[in-house]
């Protein structure tokens, strides 16, 4: 039989099968992981097989793991070495962000927005209380839609408090598996609430004395949707670290930067201070936003392989 992974709470698993059927799992001692490199074998979104354990406790034993069609990784927060896989085998990632209350840095959405491209996950941005925003915030968003509009990215406005704009995120959430992710205090819960009012999500208000989000969701899970699709709901997170990514290969993953990397004068180029870079020369033209070139620069900083 075989069931897909909605929640992880340490060595149970929250299951459901094809037929619907809600179990509890445990891996199989004599399953073979040798080959997981991350910290946690399995992620919300596998497909694993089963067979019963326990007909009363509606308990199973976990025999297999089907390969990943895809999978996110953020950097393990116990070993900074490892990666821990957020979540696999998605259609979709939705990044849900704030102008203010809590703040979103643009450092923290190109992150997650590389993160989505490394592993072929397509990205949507969503700056959610639009209720709140005054002229000032309203002009910042419309500069942060036009920038990521042009590089390729839908992005949206919205109130998940209020309704404004949730009709067309329900639209592009139906039929598909889609990652929830954004820092904490950014409204996640409110927008799960929002999309599936019957869920009663708990949420709360961002911390007064430091501008940061308290933490709602502590294990990533999934949520099935009115009609057809899912969503997993990820802990927040204050720093996504890009695991496996290194300086040679992140201008890939600049869509941007991507288009161009071939009417560079070195196939090696890091876009830095080589000449004839097509890279550098499109910042110059206007043709890359100065904003986005200083994202690369500095995660290329931040990455030392």
């Amino acid at each position: 039989m075989e069931a897909r992974v909605y929640k992880s709470t340490g060595s149970w698993y929250t299951l459901k099968t094809r037929d619907k059927q809600v179990v509890q799992g445990r891996i199989k001692g004599v399953l073979k992981l040798d080959d997981i490199t991350s910290t946690n074998p399995l992620a919300v979104g596998d497909w694993v097989d089963i067979e019963p354990e326990n007909e009363l406790e509606k308990t199973v034993m976990i025999t297999g793991i089907h390969e990943r069609r895809n999978y996110i990784t953020r950097v393990s927060p116990h070993r900074k070495a490892q990666h821990h896989i957020i979540a696999s085998n998605l259609d979709q990632a939705l990044l849900v962000a704030t102008i203010r209350e809590p703040r979103t840095s643009q450092g923290f959405i190109d992150r997650f927005l590389v993160s989505a491209e490394a592993y072929h996950i397509p990205a949507i941005i969503v700056f959610n209380k639009a209720d709140v925003y005054g002229d000032k915030d309203l002009e910042k968003f419309a500069a942060w839609e036009e920038m990521y509009t042009e590089v390729g990215y839908r992005v949206l406005l919205v109130s998940a408090a209020t309704g404004i704009g949730m009709d067309e995120v329900k639209s592009l959430l139906t039929g598909k598996t889609t990652l929830l992710s954004g820092h904490s205090g950014v409204g996640k819960s409110t927008f799960i609430n929002s999309v599936f009012p019957a869920m009663g999500l708990r949420t709360q208000e961002v911390s007064d004395w430091s501008g940061k989000g308290l933490h709602t969701t502590t294990f990533a899970e999934m949520y099935d949707l009115p009609g057809d699709g899912s969503i997993i709901d990820t802990p927040g997170i204050r720093e996504l670290g890009l695991v496996d990514i290194d300086r040679q290969e992140l201008s890939h993953y600049f869509p941007e930067m991507r288009v161009r990397l071939n009417d560079c004068q070195f196939n090696n180029c890091l876009h830095m201070n080589e000449p004839g870079c097509a890279v550098k020369a499109a910042v110059a033209d206007g043709h890359i936003h100065m904003d986005r070139y200083v994202s690369y620069c500095t995660l290329l900083d931040s990455l030392t392989k």
